[in-house]
């Protein structure tokens, strides 16, 4: 009766409501939480998938261009797409090794293997040749053969020794570094401390698509095209040259990477879409991969 006297009652009715709909908008954002973690799940088992059939497919379409041509039939063991627990998980195995003195050999291999890596590969060297550019690894009992193709890879190098010479650094994101993806309408850039993202800029230009006229009208399309991109491309450098990390990594479209050969440490062509943060996760991704050529 009090309660109803001071207005109490008809306020305690609301916080009951507002309880039951803080509860229901809790097993809401719970419901959604395990729905998210299935799809970055099954996402992630979809990419294990398309990179297996990738690689398969490469493999194929490799050996008919072989067989095409006429060549020997010699094939590598598997192909596969290295990143992440994988890719660790991979240069362990390698690390761990111990071929004793003078019984493992290690080469960047940058265009025709050397007389060393030939001898030790036999008649698998030509599988070699075909990886390259690659690192290649072999201990003088057979028991390992294999070619690893690293994002960033070092100068050529032959060198036998107890152990397999290999650098993580070739492999994974160290230290302080800079990746960009440039593409004709879209540019970002990253400042990264190993996986760890320290900085973020990007934008998007206006840049007309396609024109499907022919003739004087086309050809005045065309350059008012080139020119806005050569005013995108000017504003990514700009920004590039804006960045604190020395080293640099520029990514995307392969028709503008010669516009940073200069100043890159490496570039690569990638096929990275969405907005500049989506694009710029999905570069990264795609550079820090490594295509595995088992012997």
């Amino acid at each position: 009766m009090l309660d109803e006297l001071l207005g109490r009652a008809e306020l305690k009715e609301k916080i009951a409501d507002l309880e039951e709909d803080k509860r229901h908008l809790e097993r809401r954002l719970e419901a959604e939480g395990e729905r998210r973690a299935e799809a970055a799940t099954a996402r992630q088992e979809a990419e294990e998938e398309v990179n297996r059939l990738e690689d398969r497919v490469a493999e194929l379409e490799d050996r008919v261009e072989r067989l095409q041509d006429g060549e020997s039939d010699l094939d590598y063991r598997g192909v596969e797409t290295l990143r992440d627990d994988r890719l660790a998980a991979v240069l362990d195995r390698l690390a761990s090794v111990d071929a004793g003195p003078e019984g493992a050999l290690t080469a960047m291999v940058d265009d025709d293997p050397s007389d060393d890596v030939r001898e030790a590969f036999g008649d698998h060297a030509a599988l070699v040749a075909r990886a390259t550019p690659c690192l290649a690894a072999t201990d003088d009992a057979g028991l390992v053969s294999a070619a690893l193709v690293p994002p960033d890879p070092p100068e050529p190098f032959v060198a036998w020794g107890e152990e397999f010479d290999v650098e993580r650094r070739w492999f994974q994101p160290t230290g302080e570094f800079a990746l960009a993806l440039v593409r004709s309408d879209l540019f970002a850039l990253g400042e990264y401390d190993g996986r760890e993202r320290t900085a973020f800029s990007g934008f998007e230009s206006d840049v007309k698509g396609d024109h499907s006229k022919g003739g004087f009208s086309q050809g005045r399309f065309e350059r008012r095209r080139d020119a806005q991109i050569d005013e995108h491309v000017e504003k990514c450098r700009e920004a590039v040259e804006a960045r604190d990390a020395d080293r640099l990594y520029v990514v995307g479209q392969r028709t503008l990477l010669s516009e940073f050969r200069e100043e890159a440490t490496r570039t690569r062509p990638v096929d990275a879409t969405g907005d500049p943060r989506a694009a710029l996760d999905d570069a990264f991704h795609e550079f820090w991969t490594t295509r595995l050529y088992r012997i």
